[in-house]
């Protein structure tokens, strides 16, 4: 990119550039096209989310990504638990990943899930009857992936080459457990060592035209991230940071690789996991803009070191449920173990501070046997703050009895 072009890319909203290559248009297109009904509220597995992998792997087609899945292909397939708590059979899915390959050392990542609830069987609809009703999911998550694919565009016909390489990924299983995120950072098909960062949308398109809040988690997770994000914050589009590294979305599973992570969220609202997220409440400007001061954000760190990764205390993942007590652990939503395995421990909840780690399996709590996340949240649900109770958990095949502060 000249530098007269550079000048005015660093110019945030007022950029003509940035309106030719993010197009509302296109943004509106991908999320009508996937969260229309004919894709059935694009369960995991379902035929409905296969014709959306289809559709995604067409535009990466069509904008020059390398396949970087399975054996040369877009496609990246795991096996999943389905129903309510994996409590039906295994299911096939697919993660969709392109690759911009720049011959750089390093690579930064950019994704979103593209999976959403189905016909509400799932059991996380927060609709009275959701049974039978599709649930389109335009907000969660058709804003992210079409983010991915604007992005992805961007970079690809940027005339700058930047100084990273970029993976460009749409998850499946996000809604199920992090299945899909948490299968590629097991199995990656770069090497992670070379991640510089990862950048996750999770819900970017319903940004309030009156408040302009953008929520912008895991500002702790490398020191760079939080005066950047402050020095991008304006009036047309105000920043909020959490510094957590962990959090109900994909971004987690790069985080407990130690990897440096953000998710960009424009809020919840009335529509969250109910069949009435459609794409007819997207605030595409909105949408837009948070892509505009993403591409700025990556921008700003390509004459940049790699960045280093910092540990954060962070929110457990059951705090936004209605708990009187929190353990403070990131459940492993695909280990098939009897009991609650634990993937991540937050720093400074009642787990870490009774020597639990990740890797342990919760057996017992109180007198309450664990044997799956159901039963888990449900022993949750028995205790009162202040309580102390004995828990049991396995190590590496040795039985152990912690005892647990709330």
């Amino acid at each position: 990119m000249k530098n007269s072009a550079l000048i005015i890319s660093l110019t945030f909203f007022g950029a003509s550039c940035f309106a030719q290559t993010i197009d509302t248009t296109k943004i509106q297109q991908h999320i009508r096209t996937l969260s229309n009904d004919s894709l059935q509220g694009r369960g995991t597995g379902t035929e409905g989310e296969k014709r959306a992998a289809a559709y995604i792997q067409e535009e990466f087609k069509k904008i020059g990504l390398q396949p970087n899945g399975d054996q040369g292909f877009f496609t990246q397939s795991f096996t999943f638990k389905g129903g309510i708590h994996g409590t039906c059979e295994d299911g096939l899915a697919a993660n969709i990943i392109g690759y911009l390959d720049n011959q750089r050392e390093s690579t930064i990542i950019l994704g979103a899930h593209y999976d959403h609830l189905g016909n509400g069987s799932q059991g996380s609809s927060l609709d009275a009857n959701p049974q039978g009703k599709i649930h389109n999911g335009a907000d969660d998550n058709a804003s992210g992936v079409a983010g991915v694919i604007e992005l992805a565009r961007y970079f690809k016909n940027n005339a700058k080459k930047e100084n990273y390489n970029f993976l460009f990924i749409c998850f499946s299983g996000e809604e199920l457990g992090l299945y899909g995120s948490k299968f590629f950072t097991e199995h990656p098909t770069i090497d992670l060592n070379n991640t510089n960062y990862m950048l996750n949308m999770d819900m970017i398109g319903r940004l309030d035209p009156n408040t302009k809040g953008l929520a912008v988690s895991g500002s702790g997770t490398s020191q760079v991230w939080e005066n950047l994000l402050k020095s991008l914050s304006t009036e047309a589009l105000k920043i909020k940071t959490d510094s957590a590294g962990v959090g109900p979305s994909d971004h987690t599973s790069f985080y407990l690789k130690n990897i440096p992570v953000l998710h960009f969220f424009t809020g919840s609202h009335a529509d969250y996991h109910k069949p009435s997220d459609d794409w007819d409440k997207i605030n595409y400007e909105g949408e837009v803009d948070v892509l505009k001061l993403m591409i700025k954000l990556i921008e700003q760190l390509d004459i940049q070191p790699k960045l280093a990764f910092l540990t954060t205390k962070n929110k457990s993942m059951n705090s936004a449920r209605s708990f009187k007590v929190t353990m403070g652990v990131m459940p492993s939503y695909t280990s098939d173990v009897n009991g609650l395995q634990i993937d991540g421990v937050t720093d400074g909840k009642p787990a870490q501070k009774a020597g639990m780690l990740a890797g342990d399996i919760i057996t017992q709590i109180g007198e309450l046997p664990i044997t799956d996340i159901q039963t888990y949240m449900e022993a949750l649900g028995k205790f009162e703050k202040g309580q102390t109770v004995p828990v049991k958990i396995k190590r590496k095949g040795e039985e152990l009895i912690v005892r647990v502060s709330f």
